[in-house]
């Protein structure tokens, strides 16, 4: 989609269209979202971020997706003055942009769109300068949040979900205000559901409470004056393996082996006579005896995978999200 097109869209008299959630857990699945409500979720984000009419954004991610479409819905609703550049792995690389400013006041990125920034210096540079950059559409590890620690602007990392037409809370990754603790605007409240997941209950961009299956623990706070619930996620509900008794949280094993490798891997599960089921290491990298090593030396005992299976790409949504569904269903494939 165009940015031609997507105006074309919200201007037609239709008071909702259509968007298509990531495909992160599964097959991407159709929804219809109203535009007041996309509209009330840009004016919480601009008076959160304190941007003003002929401020500039950055506009480099699909607009096919919500976090695409909600950085145009939010120059329009603040009368932005959007820099459109083709969605792409380095969306910082020109030398010039369309207007005077040497950086966009707003940009949203996806991590790895930053993480290939960061190792440019010209384009590093321009990170830099960025006034607000949000990171949303996959989590910002130990690393990248270590490489953005002293940039002098605020760096972001959004918990958002096309349910909500983008995010609900945010958290700072830089700077002495840095946090693994996320805070909800003002108008969200959330909580923790008996299974442990977040609950989250946003009546300006979402009818009725929902209930993600997001795993998390949560705090109370005080910011800015006054007392909130605060939440960390720990992985997803559907993201853990059962593995004789033993609870394994796909993500922590990922964060645990993330610092030691560095090609691109997944790790997932498969079915187990013995077990139940059984970790499974997914990787770009072809030496399983030296991941074998790693894994060995680095994880605790019942954390090590039983199988390694190589692929020449690991599965990813447009955003740079792990298709979790697509990679278990190829280490089923493989270890049928």
């Amino acid at each position: 989609m165009t940015l031609s097109d997507f105006l074309d869209e919200w201007n037609d008299p239709s008071p909702t269209l259509l968007v298509h959630t990531s495909g992160s857990t599964g097959t991407p699945k159709p929804m219809w979202v109203e535009k007041a409500k996309m509209l009330n979720s840009a004016r919480i984000t601009c008076d959160f971020l304190g941007l003003h009419s002929g401020d500039t954004a950055l506009l480099c991610m699909p607009l096919d997706y919500i976090a695409g479409k909600m950085v145009v819905v939010r120059a329009l609703e603040r009368n932005l003055r959007l820099i459109d550049v083709k969605p792409c792995g380095h969306p910082l690389a020109d030398t010039v942009y369309p207007h005077d400013e040497a950086a966009p006041v707003f940009a949203a990125m996806v991590p790895m769109q930053v993480f290939n920034s960061l190792q440019v210096p010209e384009e590093r540079q321009r990170l830099r300068q960025i006034r607000h950059l949000i990171i949303g559409g996959g989590a910002v590890d130990a690393a990248m949040a270590q490489a953005l620690a002293d940039f002098p602007n605020h760096i972001w990392s959004s918990y958002a979900m096309t349910e909500t037409l983008s995010h609900i809370a945010l958290r700072q990754v830089n700077g002495p205000e840095a946090d693994e603790w996320y805070t909800p605007f003002d108008s969200v409240r959330v909580d923790k559901a008996d299974d442990g997941c977040l609950v989250i209950d946003a009546p300006l961009v979402h009818d009725g409470v929902l209930k993600t299956n997001d795993l998390v623990e949560m705090r109370s706070a005080t910011v800015g004056g006054r007392r909130v619930r605060q939440f960390r996620v720990l992985g997803r509900k559907d993201n853990v393996i059962d593995s004789g008794g033993i609870k394994i949280r796909i993500e922590d094993v990922e964060e645990a082996l993330a610092p030691h490798l560095t090609g691109r891997f997944a790790i997932t599960k498969s079915p187990d006579r013995k077990f139940g089921e059984v970790v499974v290491f997914v990787s770009e990298t072809g030496d399983a005896d030296a991941l074998r090593a790693v894994c060995e030396r680095v994880l605790p005992k019942y954390w090590c995978p039983k199988h390694y299976i190589h692929v020449a790409q690991i599965p990813l949504t447009a955003t740079g999200k792990i298709r979790r569904k697509a990679v278990e269903d190829i280490a089923a494939e493989r270890l049928k």
